[in-house]
């Protein structure tokens, strides 16, 4: 269950509901799998895995719910394929085109009929609470999954005071900065990916892999006026991770020593297991998120939280 990207959201007002008072709410949107005319369906599921686990899992002050997604699979291909058949067959009958709107009428059937044999596909989004630093923690690289998880548990729970982080600093600017100068952080180890862009609207991207960073083309291109959006980083020997200038988090990994600290707990048993990854991984990102802010001149926050 370690999580592999953060999309990072502040809360602009304390959070106060109890797991017991998230649970009750989540229940009304528990998640149930797709009807035979159902083209998708959302809802809760345990984190757990197991519906005889609770929507809320709660660990030490942090509380992570998990959405679950299933969508079946029609292809347009098929259905392009078979509402033409169907299009050909009426103009040779009636000897006139079909309208537009008739071949839409058209195409809401066969939808309709292929969704009882179409395949489905299910996917899941964890996030959670940390409601004494201020964070909702979705694991998650796009902005949409994340967009459709937060406007969901707000549904739920009537009041979800969050917003993107916003830092002082534009976080294309700082990260230009440490590939540009010798100016690194000390707990900041960079690393060989990266991503240049230029700020004009049709501007040039440049994109490196595994490449020595410091290497003059890429001094180049920043005096030529491109700036870092992407960059790899090492923190403090502890997080491998990739930033960018959304301050999301991506390709996220816990190194050994992390690792080490979590395997001190030795057992077989699931829902322990659970727990103590969870318990090491939201301990370290709450030691992280606050150096995260400071690298880039602390949080651009209108209103400061209670």
């Amino acid at each position: 269950m370690w999580f592999k990207n953060l999309a990072l959201l502040r809360f602009t007002e304390p959070f106060t509901l109890t797991p017991e008072e998230i649970e009750q709410s989540l229940e009304a949107r528990r998640f149930t799998p797709c009807g035979s005319l159902d083209p998708v369906s959302v809802g809760w599921t345990a984190p757990l895995g197991k519906d005889t686990f609770p929507l809320v899992h709660a660990c030490q002050g942090y509380v992570m719910v998990c959405l679950t997604k299933e969508e079946k699979i029609l292809p347009a291909s098929v259905v392009n394929e078979i509402l033409a058949e169907r299009v050909e067959e009426i103009e040779a009958r009636q000897a006139k085109p079909v309208r537009r709107k008739d071949k839409e009428a058209l195409r809401d059937e066969i939808i309709q009929d292929l969704l009882p044999r179409a395949f489905s596909h299910s996917r899941k989004s964890y996030a959670y609470l940390d409601a004494k630093g201020g964070w909702l923690i979705v694991d998650s690289s796009s902005s949409k999954k994340t967009d459709e998880l937060v406007s969901l548990l707000r549904q739920c729970l009537g009041s979800l005071p969050v917003v993107p982080l916003s830092t002082r600093e534009r976080p294309a600017a700082v990260l230009s900065g440490w590939l540009g100068s010798d100016a690194v952080p000390t707990d900041i180890t960079l690393e060989s990916d990266c991503e240049l862009r230029s700020p004009d609207e049709d501007g040039g991207v440049i994109r490196c892999r595994r490449h020595d960073l410091t290497a003059p083309e890429i001094q180049n291109h920043l005096e030529a006026g491109k700036e870092v959006v992407k960059l790899a980083v090492t923190w403090n020997d502890r997080l491998s991770f990739v930033l960018d200038d959304a301050l999301s988090v991506r390709s996220l990994r816990f190194l050994d020593i992390v690792q080490e600290e979590a395997a001190e707990v030795d057992t077989s048993n699931p829902v322990e297991r659970f727990d103590a990854d969870f318990a090491v991984m939201s301990l370290e990102l709450s030691q992280f998120l606050p150096r995260l802010l400071a690298l880039f001149g602390g949080e651009n926050s209108p209103e400061p939280r209670h």
